[in-house]
Parts: C-alpha cells; structure tokens; sequence
C-alpha cells in the first residue's frame, strides 16, 4: 500500500504533541492510580498519603492540582476541624514522582474508611 500524501501523517503526528505538550522527557507521566488517605486539615492544604508516600495536592497560597477532590459522605469522613480532616481515597492523578506533587486529578472516589484502616502500609492520620 502506498501513502498518497506522507505530509498529511507527518502534520498529524506534529499537531498531536502540540496538543499533549512537549515530547521531551521532562514530560509528566502517564496518569497512575493512587488510593490512600486524603487529607484536608484546613482550607486549601491537602495530600495524598499512599503505601509510596505524601502526595502533596493543595497548598494555601501555593499550588493546587486541577481536578476534582472526592466527595465524602458524612460516615466515609473524619472531621478534625469543622468541616476539614481526612477520608479514604483513590484518585487517578498525573504527577511529578520526583517532587510527588500531584498536578492533575483525573477522576477521584471516596472509599469506606475500613479499606485505609486495614491495609498496614497506611498509618491513618493522627487529629491536632
């Protein structure tokens, strides 16, 4: 089979990584999921805390990841302080594994907190 018009898949091939980024390999990874405990001990300060460590997704001031944060139910959530404290949690996340700093939450769900409180590579988090 012979291609008629080589330029056309070239064009194509170039306009894709314009629309994914760079093709260098500073490159974020490919999304990953991570389940652990989401912690939110006050407005905007918030991490991910799986068998691999501190995923930090939110800091006041600072950096905020896009994406949506799970939703809790009132029994899936530990208040802490007012409305804030901490939940089990697995989102699917684009991050940086060098600074674990999460930049974008793909998709995100809340899970019982018996999931978090039984698997013994999470400690679950201590209220101030």
């Amino acid at each position: 089979m012979r291609l008629k018009s080589p330029s056309k898949y070239l064009t194509c091939a170039v306009f894709a990584v314009v629309l994914t980024g760079s093709a260098t390999a500073d490159a974020l990874p490919a999304s990953q999921l991570r389940c652990g405990w989401f912690v939110n001990p006050t407005p905007a300060n918030v991490w991910l805390v799986d068998r691999d460590g501190e995923w930090s997704i939110g800091v006041q001031g600072g950096h905020q990841a896009e994406g949506d944060w799970p939703l809790f139910k009132p029994y899936r959530w530990v208040r802490t302080s007012g409305n804030y404290g901490y939940g089990c949690a697995c989102l699917r996340v684009v991050a940086d594994p060098a600074t674990q700093e999460v930049a974008r939450i793909i998709s995100s769900v809340s899970r019982p907190l018996r999931q978090c409180r039984v698997d013994r590579a999470l400690t679950e988090p201590k209220p101030d």
